[in-house]
């Protein structure tokens, strides 16, 4: 994982419409990037809703969210649409963010050995320095416990 202090990488990735997309347009916001394994799946989906249902709470505190994976933006129309997610999500196949995030780590479930992309959040700030890393993020309380730590810093 990268260091809280640290230059936030950039990257220009494909939403859901095709619309490229930079981390350099969100200069002067804070930005919650996070990262996870595959649409659809029942951890990954309690976790979009969650941020889903908290969005409005975070653009009260001038922050954006951002969801990446390597899903395609064919997958990720299908996602925002049936769980109306009013964020961004990213495609990225190539993994340009998800190693840049060093997120692309090896996985053990049931025994077997993988490589893949590890659910872990990152704050970054207005200035696009990495300001808060949180590694191995529970879905379920993934959002309650971000927007916790950007009101505590208000």
């Amino acid at each position: 994982m990268l260091n809280i202090g640290t230059k936030a990488p950039a990257f220009t990735l494909p939403d859901k419409d095709g619309n490229l997309v930079s981390l350099s347009d969100f200069a002067g916001k804070k930005v919650v990037l996070y990262f996870y394994p595959r649409d659809n799946t029942p951890g990954c989906t309690r976790q979009a809703c969650a941020f889903g249902e908290a969005y409005e709470q975070f653009k009260e505190l001038n922050t954006v969210v951002i969801g990446v994976s390597k899903d395609s933006e064919a997958s990720h129309q299908k996602f925002v649409d049936k769980y109306n997610l009013p964020f961004v999500l990213l495609s990225d196949p190539e993994r340009v963010a998800i190693e840049g995030y060093d997120v692309w780590q090896e996985k053990k479930s049931y025994g077997k050995v993988s490589m893949g992309v590890v659910r872990a959040t990152y704050v970054i700030d207005e200035q696009g320095m990495i300001e808060k890393v949180m590694p191995k993020v529970k879905p379920d309380t993934n959002a309650s416990e971000i927007l916790e730590y950007l009101k505590e810093q208000k």
